[in-house]
């Protein structure tokens, strides 16, 4: 098995544990990063929309919300329990983005949270192209933590230090099928900013929602929990707070089926 196919493999099977600690520790999007993405994707309550790699429906809740039909694709069983268990109206059927379960132009827009970089781009970009009808849009988005704050980039040492193979979405790697793709316009970009104030137990499950620490033997995900909690009870920046403040950049992209 390659190291991106290991990866991804080892990404499902965490995520088959991480379900509630992504709820927990994961944040929503900042409103004026959704209205921005809605906007752009000319979503509407008569749209058809697709949520790709839904998750547990974080992003989906709120595409809910404009009115439009969404129907959500997701690969992971457990994390597509969490979504139907909290959205029952909305249906979620199991896909990837590499081969998704819908009828050729399908829909109006296909949105991607917080997954794009763990597609197989360039096919992922022709499946896309396919669901879509003419003039649909794709629109994806990322929160990622702001690590020019200390006790948040030494969160992230710890965290990086099991990344081993899974990609990276600062890497901009994934912008690459984008570059090569004769399918959509060239990509467009917003970025926004935001705090998300978590209690202790929300920045232990920040951390072992990632899917490579999920994935963990016990022993060893146990490790990476007392290292959070030691970096929190010892840290300037976090001792003896009940409460802490997590910075977050959102990105926010968008471009047009040709």
């Amino acid at each position: 098995m390659s190291g991106r196919a290991g990866a991804i493999h080892a990404a499902a099977r965490g995520f088959e544990h991480a379900p509630r600690p992504y709820e927990i520790g994961r944040p929503s999007y900042p409103p004026e990063a959704i209205e921005r993405l809605v906007s752009e994707l000319g979503i509407e309550p008569d749209s058809d929309v697709l949520d790709l790699a839904a998750g547990t429906g974080k992003l989906t809740r709120l595409l809910v919300a404009t009115g439009a039909s969404v129907v959500a694709v997701e690969p992971v069983e457990a994390m597509r329990t969490a979504l139907t268990r909290s959205l029952p109206g909305v249906r979620a059927l199991a896909g990837t983005a590499e081969a998704i379960p819908l009828p050729d132009r399908s829909v109006d827009a296909v949105t991607v949270g917080q997954g794009f970089h763990w597609f197989d781009g360039d096919a992922a970009l022709a499946e896309i192209h396919r669901v879509l009808r003419p003039g649909g849009r794709l629109g994806l988005i990322w929160n990622l933590k702001d690590e020019s704050v200390d006790w948040i980039e030494k969160l992230g040492e710890i965290m990086e230090s099991y990344r081993g193979a899974a990609p990276r979405v600062a890497s901009g790697a994934w912008k690459d099928a984008f570059a090569r793709t004769s399918l959509f316009s060239p990509l467009e970009r917003a970025r926004f900013s935001f705090v998300h104030e978590a209690d202790f137990a929300a920045v232990v499950a920040r951390v072992t929602s990632v899917s490579f620490i999920a994935a963990l033997p016990p022993a060893e995900f146990a490790r990476v929990v007392d290292r959070v909690r030691t970096l929190l009870v010892t840290h300037p920046e976090t001792k003896g707070r009940s409460t802490f403040e997590l910075p977050y950049r959102t990105g926010v992209y968008w471009c047009e089926r040709l």
